[in-house]
This record gives C-alpha cells, structure tokens and sequence, in this order.
C-alpha cells in the first residue's frame, strides 16, 4: 500500500511542476518550459494508471486534485505573488482535512 501512495504523491509532483510551468511557458511559445510541462503531466497520468487499480477512482482523484490545489496554490503565492485571503487560505486547508478524512477512511476499508 506504501508503494501505491508513493505513485500517488509521485504523479501528484509531476503534475503541480506541469502546472507550475503553464504561464512560464507563456502560451506554449517557449519550447523547453512547453516540453518540460508535457513531459511531467504525461508521467503524472503514467503514475496514476498504476494507483487507479489499488485504490478507488473517487478517492484517487479527491486526493489528487486537493492536494494539487493546495499545493499550487501555496507556491502560486511563493513564485508568483499571488496573494491569498484567510477565505481561501481556509478553504484550502479544508481540501487537506477532506484528503485526510477520505484516506483514511479507504485505507480501514482494504
């Protein structure tokens, strides 16, 4: 189960670096911020085909997607200075309690 989780927080990685390349890729006219970002979302989904046949589909993207937002919203507002209000701040630790709640609950269940 270790290994799944570590495919997971793998493909969860490689997708916010993808992200975090979208506007220094400026419009997908700079190849090699362009290349790097295909390159880390194409092995995101890669990780993700190994952990879809341990665990649920539901729990994989919850954790998935909350954890990425989190997560690039947290270094939005540390390499962009994007700013964040408590509302949002709040909000996204809500998404970790959610991800924690429904983790934990899946791993009682296998």
């Amino acid at each position: 189960m270790l290994k799944v989780y570590l495919f997971l927080i793998g493909a969860i990685f490689c997708e916010v670096a993808g992200t975090m390349l979208l506007p220094v890729s400026q419009n997908f006219t700079k190849l090699i911020p362009t290349s790097f970002l295909a390159i880390f979302y194409l092995t995101a989904f890669y990780l993700l085909t190994f952990v879809v046949n341990k665990l649920p589909i539901a729990i994989v993207y919850a954790t998935w997607s909350g954890l990425g937002i989190f997560t690039i919203a947290i270094l939005g507002y540390i390499f962009f200075k994007q700013t964040l209000s408590w509302q949002a701040i709040l909000g996204l630790f809500l998404i970790v309690i959610g991800v924690v709640l429904v983790n934990s609950y899946t791993i009682k269940l296998n």
